[in-house]
C-alpha cells in the first residue's frame, strides 16, 4: 500500500535555524517521515522575495539543508531537495496564477501585513504571488498533508481552493491537501521578549537560540532569559510568559509533561531551572551542530545528495506538470 504524501519546507533566510524551527517543524518532520512519503524542500525561490546577496543565499541554502539532515531528516528515507532544482515549481506557479483572482490574492494576511509595514514601493510582486508558488509546491507532489504553523494556514486554504477550481474546470488532477497545524504549545517565544514569537528576523540576537550557536553561547542566553520577580517555576502564559516559554522548551526537548518539570524545580528558583534547561538544550543541539558542521565541511558531497534527491522529486513533479499542461491545452513539444 502506498503511503500518503507530505510536503513542507523552510526558507534559507539565516545562517542558522533557531530552536523554534527545530521544535515547531524539524522534530515533527522527523517523526512524520516514518508514516508518510515525505517531500521536504529548502524553498530558495520564496527567499527571493527579500533582498539577498547571491553568494550568501547559496551558502544559507546549503546550511539549511545540512541542518535538516543533522536534525534527523534522512535523504534516503525522505525526499530532501532545493526548490529551485525542480523547475516544475515555477512552471506550475504560473499556471495557477492564471486561475487565481486578484482579490483573493490581495486578501492574504501576510502580504497585507508586510505591504502595510514596508509600503507599496518596497513590496514586490513576488511577495504578492508567494502563496501561489506555495500552492504549486504543495500540489506538484499530490500532497495529502502539509505541516505548517497557523500563520500559513490561510495559504493552504488558498491551495485547496485552487486545486478544487482546477479540478472543476479541467477534470480531476490534484489531491486536496490538508493542513496539519502545530500545537500552540510548540510555539517558541523570544527569550528577551517572551510575548513575541522567536524569529530569524528578531531585532536582538540575545533572544534567539540558534541551532548552530556555540554551546556556551546558548547556555549564556538561557541564563539571561527574561523571567519575573516571583521566583516560582510555574506555567502561566498570561502572567508569566518568560517562565512559561522556558517550560515549553524544556518539555518539548525532553518529552516530559510541564507539571513534572514544575514539580522537579519546586522551591529551587530560576537559577537552578535555567541551568537545567541550558544542559538540556546543549545536550540536544550538540550532536546536531556537530553533524551539520561535518556536512558543511564537504559541500560537494552535500550538493550530490541534494541533486540526487532533486532528481527523485522531479520525477513526481514533472509527471504532475505534464498532466496539467495537457489539460490546459498547451501544445506538447515534438
Amino acid at each position: 500500500m502506498t503511503r500518503p504524501r507530505l510536503y513542507s519546507g523552510m526558507q534559507p533566510s539565516a545562517d542558522s535555524l533557531q530552536i523554534g524551527n527545530y521544535i515547531g517543524a524539524l522534530l515533527q518532520w522527523r517523526d512524520l517521515q516514518e508514516e508518510y512519503q515525505a517531500f521536504f524542500s529548502v524553498v530558495d525561490l520564496h527567499a527571493l522575495t527579500q533582498p539577498n546577496d547571491p553568494a550568501e543565499l547559496r551558502e544559507k541554502t546549503r546550511r539549511t539543508a545540512a541542518q535538516y539532515i543533522a536534525a534527523g531528516i534522512e535523504p534516503s528515507k525522505s525526499t530532501l531537495y532545493v526548490q529551485s532544482h525542480v523547475r516544475a515549481h515555477a512552471e506550475l506557479a504560473w499556471v495557477l496564477s492564471t486561475i487565481t483572482g486578484f482579490g483573493e490574492a490581495n486578501r492574504m494576511t501576510q502580504f497585507k501585513d508586510k505591504s502595510a509595514r514596508y509600503g507599496a514601493d518596497q513590496t514586490n510582486v513576488g511577495l504578492f504571488t508567494y502563496p501561489v508558488l506555495m500552492a504549486a509546491d504543495i500540489l506538484l507532489y499530490q500532497t495529502d498533508i502539509v505541516p505548517v504553523g497557523d500563520d500559513q494556514k490561510q495559504h493552504v486554504e488558498l491551495t485547496r481552493d485552487l486545486a478544487e477550481r482546477f479540478n472543476s474546470r479541467y477534470g480531476q488532477t490534484f489531491r486536496m491537501p490538508m493542513p496539519v497545524i502545530q500545537q500552540d504549545t510548540a510555539r517558541i517565544y523570544d527569550l528577551q521578549n517572551p510575548t513575541a514569537k522567536m524569529s530569524k528576523s528578531a531585532e536582538s540576537d540575545a533572544g534567539v537560540l540558534w541551532m548552530l550557536d556555540d554551546p556556551a553561547v546558548s547556555a549564556k542566553k538561557i541564563m539571561r532569559a527574561v523571567t519575573d520577580s516571583e521566583g516560582v517555576v510555574r506555567y502561566d502564559k498570561e502572567n508569566k510568559p518568560g517562565v512559561s516559554n522556558l517550560l515549553v522548551i524544556y518539555a518539548a526537548l525532553t518529552g516530559r509533561q510541564i507539571p513534572s518539570i514544575e514539580d522537579e524545580y519546586a522551591g529551587r528558583g530560576y537559577g537552578d531551572f535555567k541551568k537545567g534547561l541550558a544542559e538540556v538544550v546543549v545536550n540536544e543541539f550538540g550532536p546536531v551542530r556537530a553533524r551539520a558542521l561535518e556536512l558543511l565541511d564537504d559541500p560537494a558531497e552535500l550538493d550530490r545528495v541534494l541533486a540526487a534527491n532533486a532528481d527523485r522529486a522531479a520525477e513526481v513533479a514533472d509527471a504532475t506538470l505534464a498532466d496539467v499542461y495537457a489539460k490546459v491545452g498547451l501544445l506538447r513539444r515534438g
